[in-house]
């Protein structure tokens, strides 16, 4: 294997990759292990990582009503307010009913919205899921396949080891450790890794592929096997095929800006807190460190996502600090802006796709019909939501593809 991988940032890894806070070094977005993902199994198997997998019991919060309620299992939802005991048995139903799931391509006809108003009512839906998806998609909330949520609600109703237990995983070292291996294989297998070095286009001669552009140098290869967002290929492919190009075109991501601080103390006991507040454009906190203990610090994420052509979007960093500060006084009145000890903003323009009904026929090819063109981003893990594992997965056939055209 002599062919060079092409990599745009500074670093591997993505929305995986690691930066450093305060002296911690920690992925720039949140990631956690479930106990579906067998193809991380696997990888972590082959690569010799297996002992670096740890598993921990987890907590949830639901922030609603000025209050903090605990959430996740059975008790808390007899508990939780707002919503009558038929409420909570429809809710409970649907989850069970989720989970038990094989085929997800029925759900693909119809919305989440519909889905879950007719198995837990409007009421239920407006306390417990509007809020979550008006601030995560907009104007598109209401767009949204079923088989989308389902598989997502799924992933996490499996890593239960009991109705009243969570357990979810965590890689010691992180993500780095796991695309650090692979990288090491990729070398040791001939392969060169060329970071800071953003492919300008894929070059074709209308038939099929004859290399990449790369600061303004052209390089020949009859293969390319592009994993940028979909978004990206027309421009970066201008002999991508008509019917491919219409297909990418119609796709929509929401973005996200990801602030990460480091606290002085623990925050509460949660991993993930729902949010349900109308002064607060936040779907929820993510409480890494009650999953990862790293090195004793105290991690929280705060994502905001968002249309990329929202206004919201190209507020300044200290704006979406400002207002994660106030949403974390706001559920605990003793936390102050004095608590944070350091803080970083990420963003990224293609964080989630909006996977609409009829999704699995409205994805490109990954197999381009430009000869020697392979493509996927994490539109194609779909129905499955974004994880390390999904990213594994389709990085296996993409190559499996690229390897039987040969």
């Amino acid at each position: 294997m002599r062919s060079p991988f092409f990599e745009r940032d500074d670093r591997l890894g993505g929305m995986s990759a690691h930066t450093v806070i305060d002296g911690t070094a920690v992925e720039r977005y949140y990631h956690f292990v479930c106990r579906p993902d067998l193809t991380t199994f696997r990888y972590l198997n082959d690569l010799g990582l297996q002992h670096k997998l740890h598993w921990r019991t987890t907590r949830m919060g639901f922030y609603s009503g000025g209050r903090l309620h605990d959430w996740g299992h059975p008790m808390a939802l007899l508990r939780f307010p707002g919503l009558g005991l038929v409420d909570k048995a429809r809710y409970a139903a649907h989850v069970l009913w989720a989970g038990r799931i094989r085929d997800w391509r029925p759900y693909d006809r119809f919305t989440s919205t519909e889905w879950l108003q007719r198995w837990i009512g409007p009421r239920a839906y407006d306390v417990l899921w509007r809020s979550l998806f008006h601030h995560k998609f907009y104007q598109h909330q209401d767009r949204l396949s079923a088989a989308w949520l389902g598989a997502r609600i799924q992933r996490v109703a499996r890593s239960r080891a009991s109705w009243f237990e969570e357990r979810l995983g965590y890689l010691e070292g992180g993500s780095m450790v796991l695309l650090q291996a692979l990288a090491d294989r990729l070398r040791g297998a001939g392969g060169k890794i060329r970071l800071s070095s953003g492919v300008d286009e894929v070059l074709a001669d209308g038939v099929r592929v004859r290399g990449v552009q790369v600061g303004g140098f052209a390089e020949s290869f009859d293969q390319v096997v592009t994993t940028v967002p979909l978004p990206l290929l027309p421009r970066l492919v201008p002999q991508l095929p008509a019917n491919e190009r219409r297909k990418i075109e119609a796709i929509v991501n929401v973005g996200v800006v990801c602030v990460l601080l480091k606290l002085k103390r623990r925050f509460s006991p949660n991993f993930w807190t729902n949010v349900n507040d109308p002064r607060f454009e936040i779907p929820g906190l993510i409480e890494y460190t009650n999953l990862n203990p790293l090195d004793g610090s105290h991690i929280v994420y705060v994502p905001f996502y968002m249309p990329q052509d929202h206004d919201k979007f190209g507020r300044d960093d200290h704006a979406f600090l400002d207002e994660s500060v106030a949403c974390l006084e706001a559920i605990q009145p003793g936390f102050s802006r004095a608590d944070v000890k350091a803080c970083a903003v990420s963003r990224y323009r293609y964080a989630q796709t909006v996977c609409t009904p009829g999704f699995y026929d409205a994805l490109p090819p990954m197999a381009s019909a430009l000869h020697g063109l392979f493509l996927a981003d994490t539109s194609h893990y779909y129905p499955e939501d974004r994880s390390m594992s999904e990213s594994l997965r389709v990085g296996a056939a993409l190559a499996g593809l690229a390897a039987a055209a040969r």
